[in-house]
């Protein structure tokens, strides 16, 4: 009857358009007359549906079904060849859907907004899949999340967004993936998830961790912090860590003790037990307890950072006092969650402070180790202040020699251009006396052009330095009073000349 309809409405395509708006209006009339049955979902064939519970698992779908009841809690899409999860996956919004199970469908891609019509979902199933890349804001919108599972797929990137916005999550799996680099923002204080107790990232490719970041986490998220099984570098560091968490029987630790191993920095190739570490290669120093440094007469608060948060907590004093919740004097308060608080510190409050918790599963010891410095803390911001001072004047005098020695003018280059200016003006006058002289001689040549002009021969007493005939006594006084005024040597050479050429008038 459907099909009839169709051919109906497109047989009278052809009228004009008022006529063909008249006869679709009929026509969905005439077929509103037997209602269409419209797809929806089978819980015979296609899936198994159980109250509130519908499981498609193993039944080789390629695409989700439709029409999913909106009352349905948990959905198991398991065991199939669903290859991509894209936005609008399902019609239906789906507001009471708790669990989607997608485990083991060769999962390549899920978009960041195929889980807009799940609001409320808590258990989000992703392991076993081909995911490589996990993008910016990924899970955006899962506010009531709690239990993330992506182990054993190909994420090899992970954008550092990614899980924000999942302010509810508890426990994330991210083993048996090809992760390098350890998502940082899920430990540190500003971006981790405030409930997160559970975070596995072993079996991976992790070689370095941040050891001073996981020192300040909660005892709760060192319990549940899965590490091994990575290719981490031999640290002493890191050794220590682990060692730690072990003494204090964490489950990251003890369970899988024997799976913690390290490569020597040295040699890559040699992979050994993490536990091995102090005795045989690094030579690692044993673990110390905590140590808290304080001021005179300030006031400092003592965690006791247990693994479970409901634990009955008492502190043992240096001197043996025992302090439980609601004791309160002057010096020492005991708060409700455990934590002791000191005030007005003095010398003799230095010592090693016991946190002893019990609980119904296990009993736990924290020692934390307290020194008191005999100074205020405003005098030691005065020699933190003074110090300062005395860096920024030492900054001073030696920009200031700087500047002296270089942005000074220099003085050489003045009293080299006087010294040149000087030779010039010796140079000047010394060329007038001797163009004076040369006239001097013209003349009385012209005078006595009759006389005899005779060079006399060069004595063997009377030679000069290169030979050279001595001048007469008149030039020798010439001479003397031109050597008393300083001139370049050239100068020497060129009188030399004149003089020797002078002719001796007999």
């Amino acid at each position: 009857m459907w099909l009839s309809c169709l051919l109906e409405l497109h047989l009278t395509s052809g009228y004009n358009r008022i006529f063909s708006c008249l006869s679709v209006v009929i026509l969905l009339s005439l077929c509103g007359r037997h209602p269409v049955n419209v797809s929806a979902l089978n819980c015979h064939s296609e899936c198994i549906c159980a109250s509130n519970i519908v499981s498609c698992s193993k039944r080789e779908l390629v695409n989700v079904p439709h029409s999913l009841p909106k009352y349905t809690a948990v959905l198991d899409l398991s065991y199939n060849s669903l290859t991509r999860l894209r936005a609008g996956w399902t019609t239906v919004h789906l507001d009471r859907l708790h669990t989607l199970l997608l485990s083991h469908n060769g999962l390549t891609f899920t978009s960041e907004e195929a889980f807009t019509e799940v609001p409320c979902l808590k258990y989000l199933d992703l392991s076993s899949n081909k995911l490589k890349t996990l993008e910016e804001f990924h899970f955006q919108g899962l506010v009531k999340l709690k239990v993330l599972l992506l182990y054993n797929n190909q994420i090899s990137q992970i954008d550092r967004t990614a899980f924000e916005g999942l302010d509810s999550l508890q426990k994330l799996y991210l083993s048996q993936n090809l992760i390098t680099r350890f998502p940082q923002e899920l430990v540190e204080e500003n971006t981790r998830p405030p409930g997160l107790v559970l975070l596995d990232v072993s079996s991976n490719r992790i070689k370095s961790l941040p050891v001073h970041e996981f020192k300040v986490l909660p005892a709760s998220v060192k319990n549940g912090l899965y590490l091994h099984n990575n290719p981490l570098i031999c640290d002493c560091s890191l050794y220590e860590m682990v060692i730690q968490w072990h003494s204090r029987s964490f489950n990251s630790a003890v369970d899988f003790r024997n799976e913690y191993k390290c490569i020597l920095p040295l040699n890559h190739k040699v992979s050994i037990r993490l536990f091995d570490l102090q005795e045989e290669y690094m030579n690692c120093s044993t673990i110390i307890d905590s140590v808290l440094l304080a001021y005179l007469e300030g006031t400092l608060t003592i965690l006791c950072d247990t693994r479970l948060m409901d634990m009955v907590k008492v502190w043992v004093t240096p001197d043996n006092e025992t302090i439980q919740v609601g004791h309160n004097n002057q010096s020492i308060k005991m708060f409700p969650n455990g934590n002791l608080q000191l005030s007005n510190l003095q010398p003799e409050n230095s010592g090693t402070y016991t946190c002893l918790a019990s609980g119904t599963q296990f009993n736990e010891t924290i020692h934390v180790q307290l020194k008191v410095r005999n100074i205020t803390s405003s005098l030691g911001q005065d020699s933190l202040n003074t110090a300062y001072t005395t860096l920024v004047g030492c900054i001073a005098s030696v920009v200031l020699v700087l500047i002296y020695l270089y942005l000074t003018p220099c003085r050489c280059r003045c009293g080299r251009n006087a010294d040149k200016q000087r030779d010039q003006q010796e140079e000047s006058i010394h060329s007038s006396m001797l163009s004076a002289s040369s006239i001097h001689d013209i003349s009385v040549d012209k005078a006595t052009m009759d006389r005899r002009v005779a060079f006399s021969e060069p004595a063997k007493d009377g030679q000069g330095q290169n030979g050279k005939h001595k001048p007469n006594a008149v030039e020798e006084f010439e001479d003397r009073r031109l050597l008393a005024v300083p001139r370049k040597k050239s100068d020497c050479g060129s009188v030399g000349s004149v003089s020797s050429d002078s002719p001796i008038v007999v």
